[in-house]
């Protein structure tokens, strides 16, 4: 791959984890419904745009991503290529249901589902200039923390998706809600990601770190939901913005020790 082919495909890497922190901004002030459940695209997108929506802006970027990745597999006809073509259309179609489930049409499932495959896409591209392995399957079978990382992220969009549109989980000693015994699994993936990193200290000790500040941040997300659930904050993109940072030290720790 030459210099130029290899920049342009990094930029799809940071591309795809953007539009992830995008999305954290989205729910963190409260636009997940700006658009309403219209979707690619309104009449009114340009003035929101100007207006700096971050969810008018999310669609634009991903709409960015599919147009690089029909490019990326022009220029390279490789199965990572393909398998990321697939996965941003797959990914974009779950995005208009999440709007769905947001609006208490659809299971949160599906904002689990795709968050998975927004994680999955990234890590793709990610492998295509960086290749510690020839697919994500592979990278996840031959890494035991990433069962438990894809769990957590699953369980985090169950979470986003069973609040729903601008609703609070609420405080609980005992979980009663739905929402509340689904923000509880996803503490205990959690801990159960957080043991399997500790199992292999020596070659996690990078991503223990970044998840124990992690740990620190999704408790103030989960105050902040509860204290305002319309526009929980910036938190919450660095939230995913950690989240992130910890399945990269995975990635490029995993490298040293193969």
């Amino acid at each position: 791959m030459n210099v130029i082919l290899y920049y342009y495909f990094a930029f799809q890497v940071i591309l795809a984890f953007g539009i992830i922190i995008v999305g954290g901004t989205v729910e963190g002030y409260g636009y997940g419904l700006s658009l309403g459940t219209k979707w690619p695209y309104t009449k009114d997108m340009p003035l929101k745009a100007k207006a700096g929506d971050p969810e008018v802006w999310h669609r634009i970027l991903a709409t960015l991503l599919g147009v690089n990745a029909v490019i990326m597999l022009v220029l390279v006809h490789g199965s990572l290529e393909i398998t990321g073509l697939i996965l941003v259309i797959i990914t974009a179609l779950l995005g208009m249901a999440t709007l769905y489930t947001l609006a208490g049409k659809a299971p949160s499932v599906v904002q689990g589902l795709h968050d998975i495959l927004a994680y999955s896409t990234a890590l793709t591209y990610l492998l295509i200039i960086y290749p510690v392995a020839s697919n994500v399957l592979e990278l996840i079978v031959h890494n035991i923390p990433l069962y438990f990382f894809f769990a957590v992220i699953y369980m985090g969009g169950m979470t986003t998706g069973e609040r729903g549109y601008q609703k609070a989980i609420g405080y609980f000693k005992i979980p009663k809600t739905k929402a509340q015994w689904i923000w509880t699994i996803h503490g205990l993936a959690v801990l159960l990601f957080l043991f399997s990193l500790i199992l292999f200290f020596f070659n996690y000790n990078i991503a223990l770190i970044i998840i124990g500040m992690q740990i620190i941040v999704g408790i103030i997300v989960f105050i902040s939901v509860n204290k305002s659930a319309s526009k929980p904050g910036f938190i919450v993109p660095i939230h995913q913005f950690f989240t992130i940072l910890i399945v990269l030290s995975i990635v490029f720790q995993l490298s040293l020790f193969k």
